[in-house]
């Protein structure tokens, strides 16, 4: 499942597509529940960060693997801060899904998730971040490139409930990689095992599930978007 594809809003002014699996409403089969954007392509340049090894962006998919091992060897954070209006997030990454928390880092580090949103809520689901409709997130992301991350399913972790995990396109993607951009927190009280080795997870909510909550009551429009921006920064404890 994914939370999948596409840079959408409720079907106000702004035209978008978005795509669900099982539990999550299918409105365009391009991705898996968790929905994710293709939209993409200008370039902007992202301000560098003293002591963070630099980046070649675009990030080209055969490069992928070494860029992002070399990264997390260099960069080992492993807690990360959501920062919305409705209060704090606090999450803690997992050194055993290596790929995924190096890339998450990186584009902490370069800023990409700031002025992103929750842009879709499933309520006693899933909350599902790191997409906007604005087109500053769509040329940040061509900037950093279109690859996919490989799925770390051997490191065993479920999707119990402040599970934080990977989004990814459901077609054409037998590996089930995930989405470099996008992730989904579990709200469900007993979890979404569904997603097992669907999805990577690759952290947990250590602090803010109740923040979390509340967001998954928010008021939505037919796409699961919230009918008012939640806007996030997210930035790096330790």
């Amino acid at each position: 499942m994914i939370f999948s594809s596409c840079e959408d809003k409720q079907s106000s002014s702004k035209n978008n597509t978005e795509t669900a699996v099982d539990t999550l409403k299918n409105k365009q089969p391009k991705v898996d529940s968790v929905r994710l954007s293709e939209e993409e392509k200008p370039q902007t340049e992202s301000p560098e960060e003293e002591g963070v090894t630099s980046i070649d962006f675009p990030i080209e998919q055969e490069e992928l693997i070494p860029t992002l091992t070399k990264y997390g060897e260099q960069n080992p954070e492993t807690r990360i801060r959501i920062i919305t209006s409705f209060g704090d997030i606090e999450v803690s990454l997992y050194r055993d899904t290596p790929l995924h928390r190096a890339n998450f880092i990186m584009l902490t580090k370069d800023k990409y998730f700031n002025h992103t949103y929750f842009y879709r809520v499933s309520p006693n689901f899933v909350i599902q971040g790191g997409n906007s409709d604005n087109r500053a997130t769509s040329r940040h992301r061509s900037k950093i490139g279109s690859y996919l991350i490989p799925s770390e399913f051997e490191a065993g972790y479920r999707h119990v409930r402040g599970a934080f995990s990977a989004a990814k396109y459901s077609e054409q993607n037998v590996s089930k990689a995930s989405s470099p951009f996008e992730f989904f927190i579990v709200t469900k009280s007993d979890g979404a095992h569904h997603l097992d080795n669907d999805h990577t997870v690759f952290g947990r909510v250590t602090k803010g599930m109740d923040v979390a909550d509340e967001i998954s009551k928010v008021e939505t429009g037919q796409s699961e978007w919230p009918i008012d921006n939640i806007e996030m920064d997210i930035e790096i404890i330790e």
